[in-house]
């Protein structure tokens, strides 16, 4: 943390801490790349990426206890960045000297916070659950008693040609109910080709 620069603002200087932290990560044996030429152009997606897994990394191998950051800084030597710093320190209790975590520290298990109404929030997402898989086997079960009636359709008038040519039929009427659209409803686009493609059922 001593030689980490603080409050910069030159591409030359994010360089160097890159080059500290990526130094680090080799000591610790952390077999994580940098991509330091991304995280310098400051584009958010690339700091994103790596602050997140960054984060997943912290909650799995810290051991615990509390970690002051402001007091880190101080002792490596670095300035404070405004006025605020200082007060924020004062509250914030000193933290005990602990010896720094490596990556072979036991991964931390969380304990889920909020107990009667994370309760209810998984019950009510259970709840949710099974009320989806019942209606998608609804679904599943009143698509395929279409697609027996549509195919058998399609077998009687594979027979019989002339009953394809009959407009008021009943086979050709269940076949208009069968392919008729809700006013409103668009054909996806990938239905709309050539029909090269046929589904198979």
């Amino acid at each position: 943390m001593s030689r980490v620069k603080f409050n910069v603002n030159t591409e030359y200087a994010y360089l160097q801490n890159f080059k500290i932290l990526q130094n680090t990560f080799t000591k610790h044996q952390i077999e994580r790349p940098i991509p330091v030429e991304s995280l310098v152009k400051c584009k958010m997606q690339d700091n994103l990426e790596f602050l997140q897994w960054s984060k997943r990394y912290w909650d799995q191998y810290f051991p615990g206890g509390d970690y002051d950051a402001l007091a880190r800084r101080k002792a490596s030597g670095a300035p404070a960045n405004s006025a605020s710093a200082p007060r924020a320190a004062a509250a914030v209790a000193p933290a005990a000297p602990r010896a720094v975590a490596s990556n072979t520290a036991a991964p931390r298990t969380r304990t889920p916070q909020g107990g009667a109404s994370t309760a209810a929030l998984t019950q009510e997402n259970a709840s949710l659950k099974e009320t989806v898989q019942g209606l998608e086997r609804e679904r599943d079960f009143y698509f395929s008693k279409l697609r027996d009636i549509e195919l058998l359709i399609q077998q009687a008038m594979d027979q019989d040609p002339e009953l394809e040519k009959e407009e008021g039929s009943l086979l050709k009427q269940i076949q208009t109910i069968l392919y008729s659209t809700e006013e409103g409803f668009e054909i996806p686009a990938e239905a709309e080709g050539d029909g090269a493609e046929e589904e198979t059922f």
